[in-house]
């Protein structure tokens, strides 16, 4: 009898835990901020590692605008025909992946 009862007093010991769990409110919101702070550099500006290698990489490219952060990592604005992409890359003209 006495492991019935002990028994009965875990049981009801374990859910009043899960109860007292409060639900998340849909209310929430979670905000993540990436902050990579580029600057606006003239076109004449990107060095040739970076010229050299978005001729090879997108031929016919028209680098419209140019941006570089601290990291020395450039944010290209570019135009093939008509259509507009932004590629990122290192001074070194390697392509990053952001």
């Amino acid at each position: 009898m006495k492991k019935l009862i002990l028994s009965a007093i875990v049981i009801l010991g374990t859910m009043s835990m899960h109860a007292n769990v409060l639900p998340v409110s849909q209310d929430t919101k979670a905000t993540v901020a990436i902050q990579l702070e580029y600057t606006e550099v003239t076109v004449d500006a990107v060095p040739a590692p970076v010229k050299t290698a978005l001729q090879t990489a997108y031929p016919g490219a028209k680098l419209d605008k140019a941006f570089v952060n601290d990291k020395k990592e450039y944010k290209l604005e570019i135009s093939v025909g008509d259509q507009k992409a932004t590629v990122y890359s290192d001074v070194n003209g390697n392509w990053l992946k952001i």
